[in-house]
């Protein structure tokens, strides 16, 4: 062996040594986390240890007590921004009184009625909606973003927001730093200089917070004079109107709101733009007297690293777990916990009927396989597995016996339930839950169902790279 060898192996074997009590005795983490990341360590020394110390190391122990902090200041200097109008249930089900509680307990919002909110699917439409809320926009417009690319769409909507705030509208754009990598300076240039309050959340404040992407805003939130809001998985880019070659359609569920629980997406958004920036916003401009606009009962949730309890996978696990007759759910990316498998396999076992919609073509693909490694489990249980094949299906959608569902931006994969910062809303609605349904049904025709008997039959390396790869799903 050349004395580089050597030294690259002691380097290596070094690092292993080093790194492998980080992960197993100093850091809080799931086990299978820890099983990941030591297994990748000690067979692939040096790259493993790279990966660890670019992914594995979750510095937001470093901004939690920032990010609480930021929050207990904002309730101190507007504290009745915080409070959350209580409305009494008119729902008799124990279960979804349960399912209310929790969600307030987790995250402190209560319920509120008179809302009118619109399912969005075709993303076309839900691009021009917002369009349109934008331009007759009179005070103010908050946008918070994951993605935002600088292509056609992106650059025409920026171009919309320099013109509305040329006319005296106050902009505020808040996007992720890991996200929107591509938004340069010369992109934001003309914002800024319009008037346009531009903040990125959790850029980094070192060389070495850089280089921790575990930490991603992945909410997507308009908000148009404190009156209509926007909220679920769609980003923004030519891609997410279909007009990707190398993608194809795009399939994603969105939401408008207009009602009381518009408050509560202007107070997620004025948390992280006040923890991104400092600055308080206005009562007057951001937070005007709700009036009923409908009739839904909704209740927006949103949650992220810097929560002792992930508010997203306690949820959906009371979800599942109180369902009585069906599951539907809807993601892109499905790389559960174990607990969830758990709660997806026992509904079915005691009689549900467990449906689960997911991508079969992914811009991630290891994450299709570590998805794919759970399915023996799921389907011995009976759950029924469908793999969307018209495009790329992006929705994030749950609805439990057809009386209630949650509509948002969070998978179920470790990123999303530990680590993203994710918002969504609870619907206790029947008419929303049936058209959720009925998606369901129409998607379904697009997508190829898994045949238990076929399924088991596929080749051996089939198997063994899809176990691989589940190996990483804290990872993923």
């Amino acid at each position: 062996m050349t004395f580089i060898g050597w030294l690259f192996s002691i380097l290596g074997y070094g690092l292993t040594l080093l790194l492998l009590p980080v992960v197993l005795l100093i850091k809080k983490r799931q086990p299978v986390s820890s099983v990941a990341w030591m297994l990748s360590i000690v067979f692939i020394p040096i790259g493993g240890a790279v990966l660890f110390l670019v992914f594995g190391i979750n510095r937001v122990e470093r901004r939690k007590a920032s990010k609480q902090r930021s929050t207990e200041q904002l309730a101190e200097q507007r504290p009745q921004r915080l409070e959350c109008p209580r409305v009494p249930c008119d729902d008799d089900r124990v279960e979804t009184r349960r399912l209310m509680r929790l969600a307030q307990r987790l995250t402190g919002t209560w319920p509120t009625y008179g809302n009118d909110i619109e399912l969005l699917t075709d993303t076309n439409r839900t691009l021009g909606l917002i369009e349109q809320a934008l331009l007759g926009a009179r005070e103010s417009i908050h946008l918070e973003y994951y993605i935002w690319q600088p292509d056609r769409t992106g650059t025409r909507l920026r171009d919309l927001l320099i013109r509305k705030a040329r006319e005296g509208v106050r902009v505020r754009f808040l996007y992720d730093g890991f996200g929107s990598f591509w938004l340069t300076n010369r992109f934001l240039r003309p914002m800024r200089e319009a008037g346009i309050r531009t903040a990125t959340f959790l850029p980094g404040q070192s060389f070495r917070e850089r280089w921790s992407l575990n930490l991603r805003n992945h909410r997507k939130i308009v908000v148009v004079d404190g009156r209509v809001a926007f909220t679920g998985g769609m980003n923004i880019g030519d891609e997410y109107l279909g007009r990707s070659s190398a993608i194809g359609f795009w399939r994603d569920a969105h939401l408008r709101v207009v009602g009381p629980e518009v408050r509560q997406h202007q107070l997620v958004f004025a948390e992280d733009w006040f923890f991104a920036t400092g600055e308080v916003l206005p009562d007057a401009e951001s937070f005007p007297p709700s009036k009923a606009a409908g009739g839904v009962m909704a209740q927006t949730v949103s949650g992220g690293p810097e929560e002792e309890t992930s508010i997203f996978h306690a949820l959906m696990l009371e979800a599942i777990n109180q369902a009585q007759d069906r599951v539907q759910l809807v993601t892109s990316y499905f790389a559960p916990p174990g607990a969830i498998i758990s709660a997806l396999e026992n509904a079915a076992l005691r009689g549900v009927h467990v449906r689960l919609l997911l991508s079969g073509r992914m811009n991630h693909y290891l994450t299709l396989l570590a998805g794919r490694a759970t399915y023996d489990s799921l389907l011995r249980a009976g759950v029924e597995i469908s793999e969307y094949q018209r495009g790329l299906l992006h929705s994030k959608t749950l609805t439990i016996d057809g009386h209630w569902s949650l509509v948002g931006s969070a998978n179920v994969d470790c990123r999303s339930l530990y680590l993203n910062f994710e918002a969504g809303v609870l619907l206790y609605d029947e008419r929303l839950a049936e058209q959720l349904e009925q998606q369901f049904e129409r998607d379904a025709q697009d997508s190829n169902r898994i045949i238990p008997e076929t399924w088991s039959r596929r080749p051996w390396y089939h198997v063994m790279g899809e176990n691989f790869c589940r190996l990483f799903t804290p990872a993923l």
